[in-house]
């Protein structure tokens, strides 16, 4: 007995999900974009400043070493979690409120990290273009932190604005209730 003709075409094919399950859906394309621009010029800023010959006061060289490598770290470890089946194993409220504070604080202390990098470097070029991307990289994360501090401040207005006066609706009433 062959059922193949029958069922065949009247059911629908299951879609598989991606072999690697990769999956870029979960961020905006604006947001994907700053994430990738976090990764790329934070491990530039790390690539350039580990190529740096010689320092003569190394304490601000190797404070942008250390967050120019936990910044790629961090925000390629997050780029990760977002685009895998891995998104799918942690809770989505406590990864967006991850993301909004390694971000925010990554983006703050790169900041500093270039200032006190760009006050105590050699002037050779290779120290100055790792300041630059280093201060670009700094740019991006506080854009991100700004860009999805503002989404959440909208989603609460608008979570405030739609449970507005719900006194005098029908669900709020007393069952027994003769009006």
């Amino acid at each position: 007995m062959d059922n193949g003709k029958v069922y065949g075409p009247t059911t629908e094919p299951q879609s598989k999900p991606p072999a690697c399950g990769c999956s870029v859906t979960r961020l905006s394309r604006q947001r994907l974009l700053l994430k990738g621009a976090q990764v790329l010029l934070s491990f530039l800023a790390f690539i350039l400043e580990e190529i740096v010959e010689s320092c003569s006061l190394c304490s601000g060289l190797y404070f942008f070493e250390f967050i120019s490598f936990s910044a790629t770290f961090l925000s390629l470890l997050i780029l990760i979690v977002f685009c895998t089946s891995a998104y799918q194993w942690v809770e989505k409220d406590r990864l967006k409120t991850l993301d909004f504070w390694v971000t925010t604080v990554v983006g703050v202390l790169f900041f500093v990290a270039s200032i006190v990098f760009a006050a105590t470097n050699d002037k050779s070029p290779v120290e100055t273009v790792a300041i630059v991307f280093g201060f670009l990289a700094s740019i991006g994360f506080l854009a991100d932190g700004i860009q999805m501090f503002m989404e959440k401040r909208k989603a609460k207005e608008n979570k405030l604005e739609n449970t507005g006066n719900t006194q005098n609706t029908p669900e709020n009433q007393p069952l027994n209730n003769r009006s």
